[in-house]
């Protein structure tokens, strides 16, 4: 995750808190995939961005985990999606996500409360 975004979503975060943000990535392979929640969820791993140290505990997905595609129109899934489905592995992407997930709520003390 690049340091402007890491930026904005401090931001976000700080305006709106943390439990009313939802974080979408698509990260091509599961580590990147990793590595971009724990930022959200835990802080930037590097210490080099905005989300060093900031625990913010934030819900986080992968646009091609079950949950959130049943949540697009299928026409939109097609235009913007669809194709990544023939070839990235979305379930490895999304169990990379989902671990980092379960990680930050078993945290104590995690910002998403």
């Amino acid at each position: 995750m690049d340091l402007d975004s890491q930026e904005q979503i401090l931001k976000l975060s700080e305006r709106h808190g943390p439990a009313s943000l939802v974080v979408l990535i698509g990260a091509p392979d599961p580590e990147a995939a990793e590595i971009t929640a724990e930022t959200v969820t835990a802080g930037d791993p590097s210490y080099a961005g905005a989300l060093a140290g900031a625990q913010l505990g934030l819900d986080v997905y992968h646009i091609l985990e079950d949950d959130i595609r049943s949540e697009i129109p299928d026409d939109v899934w097609e235009d913007q999606i669809g194709i990544m489905t023939d070839v990235l592995d979305g379930p490895a992407l999304g169990s990379a996500v989902a671990g980092m997930r379960a990680q930050a709520e078993a945290a104590p003390g995690d910002g998403g409360d």
